[in-house]
């Protein structure tokens, strides 16, 4: 059988590409029923290189909060492309978008960008070191590949380091401690262990038990406050999606600093670093630079994102397609005794296979919601272009792949 053009792209990718692409997560481990290539998106569908169509729910990971070319973004960045995307010199966007950041996040008194939420995290890292003039880090989740930096701590989303990270000298890992979601007794015996050492714990929220966040972030708001450590959280999920300012808003519990990605310009890349001003402000003593940081045409995104947020029911939407989608599917699986939940909040919940799922389902499930055209991935997003009649194909197409798992 001769290759697809989806295939062929695949095998030039794992030639030119160590992984087989720049992103970890987006190659494919599926083939052939998992795309290899995506090469055109629109709302909340996507295609591949074969013309096969697929009902979206990774969005790039994340990002696509409103949909694939979503026409107040797209319009913005073809305008701003007339003018220039990038100068010596900021630009008005620059300080249009950092005052709406800080009008919608609960503990922005300042904010600054870069590219990536990695590296935005890695500022505010720096930033606490500086501040507090300690060395060591609490983190709590996956906080990026350049902050994998503790044993046992997340190299991926889905992978625990078992030792120091590969490539990180064990001196530079000593300094980083991994801590578990929603256990506050940990963090609370590693802050004791290297007491009046710990500059900040970083967090990121579950995705399967995110509703324990209710409780536990309020618990390490308070534990940071007795340390005199900083209290940085992970908004690159959250925030933009379970609320506008993400889970300091959802739960009320505002850090110190806070660093927002994916949905902040949907699709184009930007991360904002945001805190309050008393420590903010010492970035004025911390080299943290990128010549791309205010490129015009991410920003021209953003204000076009972060109005649709401020004037549309974004949120809502994705609260109630999500339950609509993901209940539905939960309800689908019991019925056909398929062990396998979508837990957490709607709007960014984990696909869980239970303990008693048999061996191999994880991959026919997954090649078989590719096989009926459904995009899916371990934590799966509905966006603001998922309409009724998509969550009820989606529905549908799950069904038959439901179907087909159980003939396997």
């Amino acid at each position: 059988m001769n290759p697809t053009k989806s295939q062929e792209w695949t095998a030039r990718l794992k030639k030119a590409i160590p992984w087989g692409s720049s992103t970890c997560s987006k190659a494919p481990r599926f083939a052939p029923e998992e795309p290899g290539v995506i090469v055109r998106g629109k709302g909340c569908r996507v295609w591949d290189a074969d013309g096969r169509e697929y009902i979206d729910y990774r969005n790039s990971l994340g990002p696509v909060t409103l949909g694939y070319g979503f026409p107040t973004v797209d319009n913005a960045i073809r305008e701003q492309l007339d003018q220039g995307i990038i100068f010596g010199h900021p630009h008005p966007l620059e300080a249009e978008v950092a005052e709406m950041a800080c009008q919608m996040i609960p503990c922005a008194e300042q904010a600054r960008f870069l590219k990536t939420g990695g590296e935005a995290i890695a500022a505010c890292i720096r930033l606490a070191r500086f501040v507090t003039g300690r060395d060591h880090i609490i983190q709590i989740g996956y906080n990026g590949w350049l902050n994998s930096l503790a044993s046992g701590g997340r190299l991926l989303p889905g992978q625990v380091a078992q030792s120091a990270p590969p490539g990180v000298p064990l001196c530079l890992s000593a300094l980083h401690h991994a801590c578990p979601w929603n256990d506050i007794q940990a963090v609370e015996e590693t802050l004791n262990d290297y007491s009046g050492q710990v500059a900040a714990v970083v967090s990121a929220a579950g995705y399967a038990d995110m509703e324990k966040g209710r409780t536990f972030l309020p618990a390490l708001r308070e534990l940071t406050r007795k340390h005199d450590t900083l209290l940085i959280y992970d908004e690159i999920v959250t925030g933009f999606r379970i609320a506008v300012g993400g889970a300091q808003e959802y739960f009320d519990a505002v850090p110190d600093l806070a660093v927002f990605g994916k949905g902040i310009a949907n699709g184009m890349p930007l991360a904002a670093y945001v805190g309050k001003r008393e420590v903010m402000e010492q970035m004025e003593k911390v080299p943290i630079s990128s010549t791309f940081g205010g490129d015009t045409l991410s920003l021209a995104a953003s204000k076009a994102a972060l109005s649709a947020y401020r004037n549309r029911d974004v949120i809502g939407h994705l609260w109630r397609q999500g339950e609509t989608l993901w209940a539905g599917a939960n309800n689908m699986f019991r019925s056909k005794g398929l062990p396998i939940e979508a837990q957490g909040f709607w709007p960014c919940p984990q696909i869980v296979f239970l303990t008693d799922a048999p061996e191999g389902l994880y991959e026919r499930f997954y090649r078989a919601a590719y096989r009926n055209g459904v995009s899916l991935y371990d934590v799966s997003y509905v966006n603001f272009s998922h309409q009724d009649k998509d969550i009820a194909e989606t529905l549908e197409r799950l069904e038959k792949a439901c179907g087909e798992v159980w003939k396997v």
